[in-house]
């Protein structure tokens, strides 16, 4: 059982990016995102209007941060060096950055932004403007290929997701509130893996547990990101979950259409089809195949049974320390690669083991929607679903009396 990123793993992160400054003029490689920065270091934080930013010279990893982190970011041996300002707009923090890259003899850096990102009313100069700057994308691609000990975080991230959609699936009656009911499974659940993995799970949440599980139900389920209505469910409504729990900060996907009670013809024919056309999907997926070919199958198939305009979306996307992470299996993919050609270090976009993806192609008519998605990690030989919540449409039936 796999709960956390040993160290070894930061270490070859790190090594990696270290190489990758090797090949460029740049003194130091910059990371302002947030995801990135725990990525490389475990340092998690909460991206507010207060930047932080991780610089990566040769031999040595240090951290500019607001003084409200210094305790914490102290505690993590990976960082050698801390630095910090008082607050924003108080302080000015890329400026202080940029005095203390000075004073550690940096003039050039690769960044992945040309100062901190414009997030909850941050207005800051570019980085650009206090010294040498040019772009890159390290972490981002790094992260599209998974290790084996992440994929196996994401796998018992599915593992919990999996008890979290039981109880949602064991919970769910006629007259009860999806939200009472979405409460009760993720309290259950997350109960559950604290009680289970004890001090084995490193806590990565705030006032809320791990696990989470819940769904949209009736005329909101015909919106791909429809909300949570206040209404008590009834006979024949559909319902279209979605479960994840946080292991490390890695999360697994887990939806699933479900019927309360009973089902129409009607119902059980979208259901069908949108099982299929998830089944085409996964089976298009193998090493060496284009990105963009795995969404063209589903079109294919969707244009010779004429519901081409049932789609909303695209088949899915990578997943791990992000929910929503590139590579993206669209049809636009091959266009959007050569387009940024210039800029991008993904090659040639093909599916590799590692990948983690979401497959969850949906249907959606003008009153209800149809979406399974399951989380799939591309292997040497193929493929591995990593959730495994029955599909077929009988266990997908709840509250029956």
């Amino acid at each position: 059982m796999t709960t956390r990123v040993p160290d070894a793993e930061f270490t070859d992160r790190l090594a990696r990016v270290r190489d990758r400054l090797a090949d460029t003029d740049a003194d130091a490689g910059v990371f302002f995102g947030a995801t990135a920065i725990e990525y490389l270091t475990g340092f998690h934080h909460i991206q507010t209007e207060r930047p932080v930013c991780l610089v990566v010279t040769p031999d040595q990893v240090s951290i500019t941060v607001p003084r409200l982190e210094v305790e914490r970011v102290s505690q993590n041996s990976r960082i050698d060096a801390v630095y910090s300002y008082f607050d924003y707009p108080g302080g000015t923090p890329i400026r202080e950055l940029a005095e203390t890259l000075a004073d550690l003899g940096i003039e050039t850096v690769a960044a992945d932004g040309d100062g901190a990102p414009g997030v909850m009313g941050y207005e800051g100069p570019t980085l650009s403007e206090f010294l040498d700057v040019s772009s890159q994308q390290w972490v981002s691609r790094m992260r599209w290929e998974k290790s084996d000990t992440e994929i196996d975080l994401i796998r018992e991230s599915a593992r919990w997701a999996n008890l979290g959609h039981r109880y949602l699936a064991e919970y769910t009656e006629v007259g009860a509130h999806p939200v009472t009911v979405s409460g009760r499974a993720s309290t259950d659940a997350s109960q559950a893996m604290l009680d289970t993995l004890s001090e084995q799970y490193a806590v990565r949440t705030r006032g809320g547990g791990p696990v989470h599980a819940g769904y949209i139900s009736g005329t909101e389920t015909a919106l791909p990101h429809g909300h949570t209505p206040n209404e008590r469910l009834a006979p024949g409504d559909v319902l279209i979950t979605g479960a994840t729990a946080n292991v490390d900060g890695y999360y697994s996907e887990l939806e699933r259409t479900m019927f309360v009670r009973e089902y129409s013809d009607e119902q059980a024919h979208y259901f069908a089809l949108m099982k299929e056309v998830q089944e085409i999907a996964i089976d298009a997926i193998a090493p060496g195949v284009p990105v963009h070919e795995i969404d063209e199958a589903v079109f294919a198939y969707a244009e010779e049974q004429g519901i081409t305009d049932l789609l909303r979306h695209h088949v899915g996307h990578n997943i791990g320390l992000g929910a929503h992470e590139p590579p993206y299996l669209d049809r636009g993919w091959e266009a959007h690669v050569h387009d940024d050609a210039n800029d991008r270090e993904d090659g040639d976009a093909e599916i590799a083991p590692g990948q983690v993806y979401t497959i969850e192609p949906g249907l959606y008519t003008d009153d209800e929607g149809y979406r399974h998605s399951d989380t799939v990690a591309v292997t040497e030989e193929g493929t591995e679903t990593l959730t495994y919540f029955p599909r077929d449409i009988e266990s997908n039936v709840v509250g029956r009396e």
